[in-house]
């Protein structure tokens, strides 16, 4: 009886039989009373108090429930939740608890992640380039350009070396704030090559958890790709400068992380688009290795964090065409 208690079927039965049981009672108040007294209040009470109990109990103890299943069940439906379907406080029926516990088993999370690390992996290498070769070639051009007095050459090389050796390495690792924070100072070191003073870059975060704020954990390649999409599609085609700001915040128990440009922004339509993808682990963009050219994509950064930490976490724009954009990006306080 407690274990079968939670099913829904189960609850319907009983509430059937127990409507079932007072119709019987009430029928044979109503012969017993219209026989000897001919009086019927007793027996209208009597069904009145009935269906308040009777409706009660439906209420609470199936509507409400099956409101919450359904609910449950279309937003892990719509993509919006992946592990919270195993958390069903009151399946359907057993048979359909046992279904969802056999699914369960079937997919491990932790083997979608692995694909979601490869997926990053492929697309940091997305020509095929052997590391070794990478750096020992950079480093050769980095020399001859400091024989040559090409100093800016020699730094930008050396840049580019150190971006990649950090990119390709371990993509599988969790990494400190600060170590993502120095990628991306690194990273900014490569663009102003491009850019000039057409773009700037700032970091802000409180001073006095400084030390704190750095040491927590996060999933490599949180930021960069954020950052260049940022740049990209929202600071690149502007006209005059543009600014990006990383802007770090905590809660008792998350990190949040608002990376901010003053680009072009994303039209409405585009962009609830955008966030309806992000709501969900989308499992397509996990399995299917081969991704679009040009870099780790956002939505892969919100899969792997979304598949290592939990649904309540991961990526979500706002923007304003004109104005620009804000990237937020929520993750469990983590220490190293």
């Amino acid at each position: 009886m407690k274990r079968n208690i939670r099913y829904l079927s189960f609850r319907c039965g009983v509430l059937l039989v127990l409507m079932t049981f007072l119709t019987i009672i009430i029928m044979l108040l109503f012969l017993t009373v219209s026989f000897h007294e001919k009086k019927y209040g007793f027996i209208v009470g009597f069904g009145f108090v009935a269906y308040i109990v009777i409706f009660y109990f439906g209420y609470t103890w199936v509507y409400k429930p099956f409101k919450e299943t359904s609910k449950m069940l279309s937003l892990f439906s719509e993509g919006s939740i992946l592990q919270g379907v195993f958390d069903l406080r009151y399946p359907l029926s057993e048979q359909m608890d046992d279904a969802i516990n056999r699914f369960r088993t079937m997919l491990d999370t932790k083997e979608l992640f692995n694909l979601s690390k490869k997926q990053a992996e492929y697309l940091a290498l997305q020509n095929q380039i052997n590391p070794h070769f990478l750096y020992n070639t950079l480093e050769g051009i980095r020399s001859e350009a400091l024989c040559a007095g090409m100093d800016g050459v020699a730094d930008m090389t050396e840049a580019l070396a150190t971006f990649f050796r950090y990119t390709i390495s371990n993509v599988d690792h969790l990494v400190t704030l600060e170590d993502e924070l120095s990628n991306i100072q690194n990273y900014y070191r490569i663009q102003q090559y491009r850019f000039g003073d057409r773009l700037n870059v700032s970091v802000e975060y409180q001073e006095e958890e400084e030390k704190e704020v750095l040491m927590l954990c996060l999933p490599k390649l949180t930021l960069q790709p954020i950052v260049e999409n940022s740049i990209y599609h929202g600071i690149e085609k502007k006209i005059g400068k543009g600014n990006l700001r990383i802007k770090i915040q905590t809660t008792v128990d998350r990190l949040i992380i608002i990376i901010s440009d003053d680009g072009l922004g994303i039209p409405k339509e585009q962009l609830d688009l955008l966030n309806k993808k992000l709501r969900s682990t989308c499992l397509d963009d996990v399995v299917q290795l081969k991704g679009k050219p040009g870099g780790i994509a956002v939505v892969n950064v919100n899969n792997r964090i979304k598949l290592l930490f939990g649904d309540e976490y991961g990526v979500y724009f706002y923007s304003t065409v004109g104005v620009g954009t804000d990237v937020t990006i929520t993750l469990p306080k983590v220490q190293e």
